[in-house]
């Protein structure tokens, strides 16, 4: 099998598992620590008003963590992509001088 098939078989199985929970707990509640922070806040001080609003507000909590998780899982790609191609250039550069 060519590599390009199984890059392509691999992503599909990754987009199958990123989305797959979104439509298998449609009704459930995913609440994180902003929510909580929200609440503790209007406990502490009833008048408060946030300094700003959001310029898109996700439709739902699952949609917001899996939004978070992509950042995360993009971010962290680039940092460890970043890392292994700077440790293969140096590998590179010292088989040069041997």
């Amino acid at each position: 099998m060519k590599p390009i098939a199984k890059n392509g078989i691999l992503l599909v199985i990754v987009a199958v598992l990123s989305f797959a929970p979104l439509f298998m707990t449609r009704g459930a509640e995913f609440a994180g620590a902003d929510d909580r922070a929200e609440k503790a806040i209007s406990t502490i001080d009833v008048n408060y008003k946030p300094w700003f609003k959001p310029l898109w507000e996700p439709p739902s909590g699952e949609v917001e963590s899996f939004l978070f998780a992509l950042q995360a899982a993009l971010g962290s790609g680039f940092v460890f992509y970043y890392l292994g191609y700077a440790k293969g250039k140096h590998s590179v550069s010292k088989k040069d001088q041997a």
